[in-house]
């Protein structure tokens, strides 16, 4: 549910957020645009007659004029409203006559240009001071920067509030499937415990051992599948902050490890570990261990006779690593997510025969996000390993 309701809302965020950007990009680009006709239109605003340039006023923009001699030289400059007295329009000119060839027309970024200029038929040349145009699009664009500031917190609070209302129907559907699982599961332990207190009084004969046998082995895997219930519903309610305590990860790895080397010899398989000292974690000490037994137990189940599982603890850069490699039958090439799922099962009948019910990976799962890790498995076909590695930051 958490998954849904952070996808949701990154959603809503995403498109909100690129719907705002859209609007202040057009905004600033149209901006941009009426600046820069607007100084295209000044640099061509004198016919090729001439006029009386001193008289002109141009509202808004600072534009010079140097008039020419007909030998190309400059005859002199003036303002055409009011100059700035720190630009130097007599330096400019002789810039772009040094530079540039006559009825050249230069309209530089006007974010960050000096100036432009249209250099008219060897007779004059208009210049326009960009220094006050980019004072007014940076204006536009620090005010676009800090409406999009103010506009991104609203709407990061309207993703939150739709979120929770897109997601309501999802979060009762699924509150409810919890809450009668739960409840199920332990209306089912009552009856299963009579059963199965009624079958170990029933007399055993010729007659009715096999029926007591199977009364008593279907009980057990009835038995194990509300219990493994349980757990996943306790486990989707997560765990109180008090449940976490800073533990010996190390310790605690090692421990439940052993447990499981008769079961591994028993099955011909060997235990190797490589556990680093003293790696502690703020972590539940009971669901640490039993996601180490899922781990464990999933990998003697799937490893081939004479190999060995290797479990490895350790850190790296700021994250605690925690591997378990085993020799075997590798997991199908686009299966390694639904494995984690609930009852899915790979291999169904296998999954019948050993008495297993696809809940025990869905289960770890949730151990490890619950403790803000994320776990994951991979496959190589070639050299028929698979690991399953988590992660905790």
């Amino acid at each position: 549910m958490k998954a849904l309701n952070r996808k949701v809302f990154w959603t809503l965020l995403g498109i909100l957020t690129l719907i705002l950007v859209v609007v202040l990009a057009v905004m600033n680009v149209t901006s941009y645009r009426r600046e820069y006709e607007n100084v295209k239109r000044n640099l061509f605003i004198m016919d090729k007659g001439g006029r009386d340039f001193e008289n002109m006023m141009i509202m808004d923009y600072e534009i010079y004029v140097a008039e020419l001699t007909p030998e190309g030289t400059i005859l002199r400059t003036f303002a055409m409203g009011e100059p700035d007295d720190a630009f130097d329009a007599q330096s400019a000119a002789e810039a772009i006559l040094a530079a540039y060839p006559s009825d050249t027309v230069h309209i530089e970024n006007l974010y960050a240009g000096n100036y432009s200029f249209h250099y008219r038929n060897n007779n004059s040349i208009i210049i326009a001071n960009d220094a006050v145009v980019a004072q007014k699009l940076w204006r536009v664009l620090l005010e676009s920067l800090a409406i999009f500031v103010v506009i991104e917190l609203l709407i990061v609070m309207l993703a939150k509030i739709m979120t929770g209302w897109i997601t309501k129907p999802a979060r009762e559907a699924f509150d409810r499937q919890k809450d009668f699982i739960a409840d199920a599961s332990h209306e089912l332990k009552t009856p299963l415990a009579v059963i199965m207190a009624s079958a170990d009084e029933l007399p055993e004969d010729a007659t009715n051992r096999k029926l007591i046998a199977n009364i008593k082995y279907e009980s057990e895997r009835m038995k194990k599948l509300i219990a493994e219930l349980l757990d996943l519903s306790r486990l989707e309610d997560g765990i109180t902050a008090a449940a976490y305590q800073d533990e010996n990860l190390s310790g605690i790895v090692e421990k439940a490890a052993l447990v499981f080397e008769a079961v591994a010899f028993e099955q011909g398989v060997a235990v190797e570990t490589a556990i680093n000292e003293s790696i502690r974690l703020h972590c539940n000490r009971e669901e640490i261990e039993k996601l180490v037994s899922i781990l464990m137990d999933n990998a003697i189940r799937h490893s081939d006779r004479n190999s060995a599982i290797r479990l490895n603890l350790y850190r790296a850069k700021s994250s605690t690593i925690l591997e378990i490699i085993n020799c075997g039958e590798p997991i199908q090439q686009g299966e390694e997510q639904h494995i984690f799922e609930r009852f899915y099962r790979a291999d169904q009948a296998r999954s019948r025969n050993e008495n297993r019910y696809g809940l025990g990976l869905a289960i770890a799962k949730k151990i490890v996000q619950n403790h803000g890790g994320t776990i994951r498995a991979e496959s190589d076909c070639m050299a028929r390993t698979t690991t399953f590695r988590v992660e905790f930051k």
